[in-house]
């Protein structure tokens, strides 16, 4: 379909907007809509509307009752007829009348306020924490070298065996909390930017996975690829990403530890008219990494982000930490949805937009 002029400006709207004849079939959809529906013009236009929610009735009845009134009708809680998701919507339905259409439709995600309020509630704690956390690790920093080397002067005026076992293990737990304070401080390197291929990393990343997998279970767990083959260079910091998905992968792959017919999916798609960092670009990177272990617990996914929080005795509670930073840091969002059997993180990244900072 040829877009008329008028319609360019709805285009660059993020509310989906459509315009439908008097029996509801689309004759226009913009770009947000489309990317809300998760098809094309060319699927959306000439097909009915209601299809696309799982009770049909109740758009029906919306629409005759806009038509009875002349006037326009909000109907909440209506769920898109998507396998993958079951977000209620709301759906306002306007009376027209002329040649552009019967009907004006605006549908929202109800939830769509919520996540933008939580995301920007999690950049400014991310934030904080990362500001909070530089400072802790450089203070604990220059005693833990003193700690360490009066361990080792000491050692050596040790004859006793049993005594220089406590000097080992003041030094062994001085190193351990230096690794632990050199990886609170690592994300906070600016970004070394260039044109780079999302799949090059993702392949990267897969072939690690793999390489632990192997030696973790022996005959491994499936690591799928599910690629759009079709996306555009991206302006990132390679080693930056690649640690990114990295960290995901392999709390996934932790996940299904134990669990027969493991799997993980890499995603790359193209996502329309989305927000990231309070600009809004037409089109962005959405990558996911999906996999089928257990879910995350609820009382977990409101604080995986956080610096040092983990689901596992002995885990470190910064790969998620790491990875949300590095995310920020290239101007992106990163979201979780979990259930029992899926458990799928989301990373969307502007594709000609480079990070604040990057060389």
């Amino acid at each position: 379909m040829t877009m008329a002029p008028q319609h360019f400006a709805l285009d660059t709207l993020a509310t989906a907007v459509l315009f439908v004849d008097a029996e509801l079939r689309i004759v226009y959809a913009n770009a947000a809509a489309e990317n809300l529906l998760r098809a094309g013009s060319r699927t959306l236009v000439g097909a009915p509307l209601p299809k696309f929610f799982l009770d049909c009735s109740r758009v029906k009845q919306v629409a005759e009752r806009v038509s009875a009134e002349s006037c326009p009708h909000t109907e909440h809680e209506l769920l898109f007829a998507r396998a993958d998701n079951d977000v209620p919507a709301s759906l306002t339905i306007s009376p027209m009348q002329n040649a552009l259409g019967a009907f004006a439709i605006e549908l929202r995600p109800q939830d769509q306020h919520l996540r933008v309020e939580r995301e920007e509630r999690q950049h400014n704690l991310q934030e904080a924490n990362r500001v909070l956390l530089r400072n802790l690790a450089h203070e604990i920093k220059n005693p833990l070298g003193g700690i360490r080397g009066a361990a080792q002067l000491l050692q050596r005026e040790l004859r006793d065996a049993d005594q220089r076992e406590y000097t080992e293990v003041i030094i062994g737990e001085a190193d351990r909390l230096q690794s632990l304070m050199d990886r609170l401080l690592t994300p906070h390197r600016l970004p070394r930017i260039e044109s780079i291929s999302i799949h090059e990393v993702l392949e990267r990343v897969r072939a690690l996975l793999l390489a632990d997998s192997t030696m973790a279970h022996g005959d491994g767990i499936e690591v799928e690829r599910d690629y759009d083959v079709s996306l555009p260079q991206l302006l990132a910091d390679r080693e930056q990403l690649i640690q990114v998905f990295l960290n995901i992968g392999r709390n996934a792959m932790q996940a299904l530890a134990g669990r027969e017919n493991g799997r993980i999916t890499l995603r790359t798609r193209a996502a329309r008219q989305v927000t990231l960092a309070r600009q809004r670009h037409r089109i962005a990177l959405k990558v996911q990494v999906i996999d089928t272990g257990p879910g995350i617990p609820s009382d977990l996914r409101e604080r995986m982000f956080y610096p040092l929080v983990s689901g596992r005795v002995d885990g470190s509670g910064l790969g998620l930490s790491i990875a949300q930073t590095y995310v920020h840091q290239h101007n992106g969002l990163i979201d979780c949805e979990s259930a029992p059997g899926r458990t799928s993180f989301t990373v969307l990244l502007p594709f000609n937009h480079p990070p604040a900072g990057g060389q």
